[in-house]
């Protein structure tokens, strides 16, 4: 069948359609039918093509996790403030990649302020070390917290027009108290700040799920900041980081496949910054001095300011109700809004063990049920320690990449890819990282002086399988199917699933039969 349009190429009422053998005219409308035909397997040959690069990108995403070779990563590079430091791993990492994860560690001295910022990626904040305050903004959450001061002058002057003249006083919504073992959950453009207001530097790492449901920019995180000037401080140091880079290249910390392109968490301002100063004076109604203040442009601080003479904020004593609810960890219960669920866990309580060995370790979860939040961000969390030369069972997570971070001590890791091939088998030293992808295997075994982690996970509910030990794969077997897979006797087959009696960790006396069984908490 051939179609002959017209020479301006544009659809007319009649067309000539020249049908072999029978050499008829058409009519109009068929002609119109089946050029509308044409005009649909026109687009839905495009949107196969489109699915098909889609699915190419979506392809070359997870070709991310081939990985031959996992390294144990330290901070690639920092950005210095006036009172602090943030400390950033290099985010183009194919470990990070793979995950979809990236990961930052401030260091905030005693007195010191970061300033209000919103990211991109919901997060997770752990508090290795220090105390301090966090307050987040919550869209559309009421202002819950104010001086008593004001509820007396309010009280005292029902007329508005009274109260002209008066103080004004403070009013913010609610901030949480940090302490070592605090995790946070931040969600995605939620503003936050943080201070320190102990006497001690304040170490708190963030771990961000840039491929999360909640991002919709590009997988990269990107901070936007309410305050400040983080340029002022980029551009003194644009000669001090270039060597550290080209160090840590030389030494192999960038693998072959890495792109890193450098400067992505270097921010060029804070984001009044970019407004006319008329459009700031109007929209807050100050004057234009306040406004040109707003954008920060002569400020030199840096991302971490000092607070001269303490940072003066409301923070009411807690209820007796609300240490209860602090030790518990759980909900009340029934549905809670955002407004109200918590924004803040201690890992480190005991009452979250959820497994103890007492010649082993211990283990310890933050999932959708003890931090609700974590079912909006989809994330949660694990801390772990094994005593002098304990053993983790071998082990693999079912749904969510693990990153792992060493607080405490120093582990002998060994991971294995699906090829059966050793992709890490060296030791991680506290502050190090090291990215478990999922279904990767993995175990550890703790030095002479023990060992403490916390690791993150790109699931609410993650979920571990044992490969040894008392509840694991390999016992959950049956026997002949243990004994012709690995081509041993029946004998063999039930040593293989019954010699060990500890369950997850293994103290270092059980692989002569020694040892307790450890206690499962639910």
């Amino acid at each position: 069948m051939a179609l002959s349009p017209s020479p301006s190429s544009t659809i007319k009422p009649h067309f000539t359609i020249s049908i072999r053998h029978t050499h008829q005219l058409i009519h109009p409308s068929m002609a119109m039918m089946k050029a509308s035909l044409l005009l649909a397997f026109f687009l839905l040959f495009a949107g196969t093509l489109a699915r098909h690069q889609q699915q190419g990108q979506q392809w070359q995403q997870q070709n991310q996790c081939q990985i031959n070779r996992i390294n144990a990563l330290e901070p690639f590079d920092s950005l210095q403030a006036e009172a602090g430091v943030t400390e950033f791993w290099e985010p183009e990492n194919q470990q990070f990649q793979c995950a979809g994860v990236e990961f930052i560690r401030h260091r905030i001295q005693p007195g010191g302020l970061l300033l209000p910022s919103y990211v991109n990626t919901p997060h997770l904040a752990f508090t290795e070390q220090g105390k301090g305050v966090l307050g987040v903004v919550l869209p559309g959450c009421p202002e819950t917290y104010e001086s008593s001061s004001q509820q007396q002058q309010q009280q005292q002057f029902s007329d508005p027009s009274q109260r002209r003249g008066q103080r004004i006083q403070d009013r913010h919504q609610k901030v949480q108290n940090l302490n070592q073992g605090d995790v946070a959950a931040i969600p995605a453009g939620a503003a936050h700040w943080i201070y320190n207001d102990g006497n001690e530097e304040l170490v708190v790492v963030v771990f961000f799920d840039t491929q999360n449901n909640a991002n919709q920019l590009d997988a990269n995180r990107r901070r936007f900041y309410l305050a400040g000037n983080p340029q002022a401080q980029s551009q003194q140091q644009q000669g001090q980081w270039q060597p550290r880079r080209q160090q840590q290249q030389q030494q192999g910390q960038s693998q072959p496949g890495s792109r890193y392109q450098g400067q992505s968490h270097r921010n060029a301002g804070n984001i009044f910054n970019g407004f006319d100063v008329e459009f700031l004076q109007e929209a807050f109604n100050v004057d234009r001095e306040t406004a040109e203040k707003l954008q920060g442009q002569r400020d030199q601080r840096g991302h971490i300011v000092r607070v001269q003479q303490g940072l003066q904020i409301i923070r009411p004593p807690q209820s007796r109700q609300e240490q209860e609810q602090e030790q518990r960890g759980y909900g009340n219960g029934v549905d809670e809004t955002i407004c109200s669920l918590k924004l803040k866990e201690n890992i480190d309580n005991p009452l979250h063990i959820d497994f103890v060995n007492e010649q082993a370790g211990r283990i310890s979860h933050l999932n959708n049920y003890k931090f609700p939040i974590l079912r909006h961000l989809q994330l949660s969390v694990a801390r772990g320690e094994l005593y002098p030369n304990a053993i983790q069972s071998p082990q693999y997570m079912l749904n969510a990449h693990n990153l792992l971070y060493v607080t405490h001590g120093s582990l002998r890791v060994q991971i294995v890819n699906s090829q059966g091939e050793s992709v890490f088998n060296d030791q991680i030293q506290r502050g190090q990282v090291v990215v478990i992808p999922q279904n990767f295997a993995v175990i550890k075994r703790a030095n002479e002086q023990g060992a403490r982690w916390v690791s993150f996970r790109t699931n609410d509910n993650a979920i571990t399988e044992n490969l040894a030990g008392r509840v694991s794969a390999i016992r959950s077997l049956p026997v002949d199917v243990v004994a012709n897979a690995y081509q041993v006797s029946r004998e063999d087959a039930q040593k293989l699933k019954y010699n060990q009696h500890q369950t997850a960790l293994f103290s270092p006396s059980s692989s002569r039969g020694q040892g307790w069984g450890g206690l499962l908490l639910n």
